[in-house]
C-alpha cells in the first residue's frame, strides 16, 4: 500500500527528470553522431540506426582549438575561485568575531555592492587594467572575478561563520592561538560546507563567463577561454552541429565533475548560510 500511495509522486518525479535530462541526452548523442546523420535526422533516430564516431571530439579538441580553450579556462577558473574564497572567508571571520571601529558600516557597504550592476564597472576597470598593463593577461581576470565575487561570498560566509559555537573560539584563544591560527585550524575547517557551496557557485560563474573574459582579455586565441572559443566556433562553423554539440559537451564536463564532487556540502552549506543572521 505504501508503494502504491507513493507511485504518483515517483511517476511525476521521473517525468520531470526525463524532461530535464532530454536536452542533455540529445546533446551528447548528437555530439557522437557522424556529420551526415546529424544533418539528415534528429538524435532520437539513433535508437533505430545507431552510428557513433569520436571524430567530432577529436576535431574540436585539435583542429578547432578547443583543447587550448579548455586549458585556458582551467588556468582562469582555479585561481579566480580560490582567491576570492580565501579572502572572503577571512573577511567574514573578521566581520563576525573581531571588534574594530566601523565594522558595521563596512559590512553594510559590502552588502550594498551586491546591487551594483557588473556592466557599469567594465569601462572603469578596463581603464585601470590598461594603465597597469594587465589587459589581455590572466591576472586581469583573476582580479576582476575576485572583486565581482567578494560581496556575495563575504555576505554568505559571515552569516555561517557568525553562527559557529563561541566556546570553540574561546577554547582556541585560551590555548594561545592567534587570529590566523584560529582561522586556519578552527574556523576554516568548520566552515567547509559553506565554502564548498560558494566554490561551486564561483567556479560555475567563472567557467561560464563570456562578458568579463571578452572585455578584459579580448579575442586572442592564446588566452581565450572555452566560452570565447565556442562563441567563435558558432560564428565560423554555422550549421556544423556535430562539432558545436561536441564543443558544448566538452564545456560541461568539468563543471559537472566539480558539482558532483562537492554536492554533499551544497545544500547543507547553502541553507546554513541563508537562515542565520
Amino acid at each position: 500500500m505504501r508503494i502504491l500511495r507513493r507511485a504518483p509522486v515517483h511517476l511525476v518525479l521521473w517525468l520531470i527528470c526525463a524532461v530535464w535530462l532530454a536536452p542533455v541526452v540529445g546533446l551528447f548523442v548528437s555530439s557522437l553522431r557522424p556529420a551526415s546523420d546529424v544533418a539528415a535526422s534528429g538524435w532520437w533516430t539513433v535508437f533505430r540506426h545507431p552510428a557513433f564516431t569520436p571524430a567530432n571530439y577529436r576535431d574540436v579538441l585539435t583542429a578547432q582549438g578547443l583543447g587550448a580553450g579548455f586549458f585556458n579556462s582551467m588556468v582562469i577558473a582555479a585561481p579566480a575561485t580560490a582567491i576570492p574564497l580565501l579572502i572572503a572567508a577571512y573577511a567574514a571571520y573578521a566581520f563576525a568575531w573581531m571588534a574594530f571601529p566601523g565594522r558595521g558600516a563596512l559590512f553594510a557597504l559590502m552588502v550594498m555592492l551586491l546591487v551594483v550592476p557588473l556592466q557599469t564597472t567594465l569601462v572603469p576597470v578596463l581603464r585601470l587594467f590598461t594603465a597597469a598593463g594587465l589587459t589581455g593577461t590572466f591576472p586581469a581576470l583573476w582580479l576582476a572575478h575576485t572583486g565581482y565575487g567578494l560581496p556575495l561570498a563575504v555576505f554568505l560566509l559571515r552569516n555561517f561563520i557568525g553562527g559557529l559555537p563561541p566556546d570553540v573560539l574561546d577554547s582556541a584563544a585560551i590555548d594561545g592561538a592567534g587570529a590566523a591560527q584560529t582561522f586556519f585550524r578552527v574556523v576554516l575547517p568548520l566552515s567547509l560546507p559553506a565554502v564548498a557551496s560558494l566554490a561551486i557557485f564561483q567556479f560555475l560563474w567563472v567557467w561560464n563567463d563570456l562578458l568579463v573574459a571578452l572585455s578584459y582579455l579580448g579575442g586572442r586565441p592564446s588566452v581565450a577561454p572555452l566560452t570565447v572559443t565556442i562563441a567563435g566556433l558558432v560564428s565560423s562553423l554555422g550549421s556544423g552541429w556535430h562539432l558545436l554539440t561536441a564543443a558544448a559537451f566538452v564545456s560541461m564536463v568539468l563543471p559537472l565533475a566539480v558539482f558532483f564532487t562537492l554536492q554533499r556540502y551544497f545544500v547543507r552549506g547553502l541553507v546554513a548560510g541563508a537562515v542565520k543572521d
